[in-house]
């Protein structure tokens, strides 16, 4: 199980205004690497895109365990190019809804099933691994959309991949999409492509992982289509806490700055996993049991994630955590702070916050 499948270059790099350079993509897969990801969408197939055949040349020669995999639509064209370039995945998308199949294609569901399988056919031919996509599949026809996948698995893919296209599923409904497709498979692998338009994306993916999804796409940030995809860092991180899935947490801080960097992102203080401030704490209860034991308040230790954590005595701390403060610093407090001393400090803590990394 690969469990996460990475496509940032390909997705997060549909993200308005972000292009990434050739050099730039070569760091980003080095990263995931670290990261522990074994597979990488490495962008899409077209002979008007001059990086996949680099990169794949790249991770060859520098990662031969990756998994590289292409983006392709099911057209003669592109499958022809693709196996010039020789992905270990090709990844075939195709709509399954019908608002798309009729609105953005002008086809039926007729035209969109034998598209299907002659280009997996086509793809075979060829000599590639297929896996589908199934655009739109959480707005699809329940009984087209098992149809579809019955016919791809029937012709040789080995992964169908369901696609939350607009993220306006629910935790529930991609359970239900994620298992009704997998009662009636025998051997293909169910992946999950969850977009964060109602900011579920991570638990979505999650959820499938969880009733039966082998793997999930995630992009560093969250980058993607209007509100992004499945955040690499949240998904690696529930993964590897929760499920034990030995992904490295310290590689995902230097790979998110150097991505939010280059593709002219801010992360927020207060971003899971990658903020600046996620370990910092000012509030006097929470100081009071983090100076005794920082399991009282902390999710996991700041190490995990290579980041550092710090105690700010400000106007909010309480007695304990204010004696506890000054205690580490040496200082020998008798007895409690009374009223009066505690609203002087408190004062004086409002102008000259005194920060403690611990």
């Amino acid at each position: 199980m690969n469990a996460i499948i990475d496509t940032t270059l390909r997705e997060g790099e549909q993200t308005p205004g972000v292009r990434f350079s050739l050099v730039e993509k070569k760091q980003i897969i080095d990263g995931l690497v670290a990261v522990g990801i074994g597979e990488i969408e490495i962008g899409i197939s077209s002979s008007l895109i001059s990086c996949p055949p680099n990169l794949i040349d790249y991770c060859q020669r520098v990662h031969p365990k990756l998994i590289c995999s292409l983006w392709c639509r099911c057209n003669k064209d592109d499958i022809r190019f693709a196996a010039t370039i020789r992905p270990d995945i090709l990844s075939l998308s195709i709509p399954v809804s019908d608002i798309l199949i009729r609105d953005k294609m002008g086809k039926d569901r007729e035209w969109i099933a034998n598209r299907l399988t002659t280009s997996i056919d086509q793809a075979k031919r060829m000599g590639m691994p297929v896996a589908v996509g199934f655009e739109d599949a959480t707005r699809a026809e329940k009984s087209f959309l098992l149809r579809m996948a019955a016919l791809a698995e029937c012709h040789g893919a080995l992964r169908i991949r369901l696609a939350d296209t607009i993220g306006t599923s629910t935790p529930q409904e991609i359970i239900e999409c994620v298992s009704a497709v997998s009662v009636i498979l025998k051997r293909c692998e169910i992946a999950i492509h969850c977009h964060n338009d109602l900011g579920m994306a991570t638990a979505n993916a999650l959820s499938a992982l969880e009733n039966g999804a082998t793997s999930a796409d995630a992009t560093i940030l969250g980058l993607g289509e209007r509100c992004g995809c499945t955040s690499l860092e949240e998904l690696a991180g529930i993964l590897k806490l929760k499920k034990n899935i030995p992904f490295n947490l310290k590689a995902i801080r230097p790979l998110s700055r150097y991505t939010a960097k280059i593709a002219g992102r801010i992360i927020p203080p207060n971003r899971p996993l990658t903020g600046e401030d996620i370990f910092t704490c000012e509030t006097g209860l929470h100081l009071h049991g983090l100076y005794k034991n920082p399991a009282t308040y902390e999710p996991y230790p700041p190490e995990t994630i290579g980041a550092t954590r710090k105690l700010v005595l400000g106007p909010k701390a309480g007695r304990r955590a204010i004696k506890a403060h000054l205690e580490a610093q040496g200082h020998r407090v008798a007895g409690v702070i009374d009223e009066r001393k505690l609203k002087s400090i408190r004062s004086f803590l409002a102008s000259n916050s005194l920060n403690d990394p611990a």
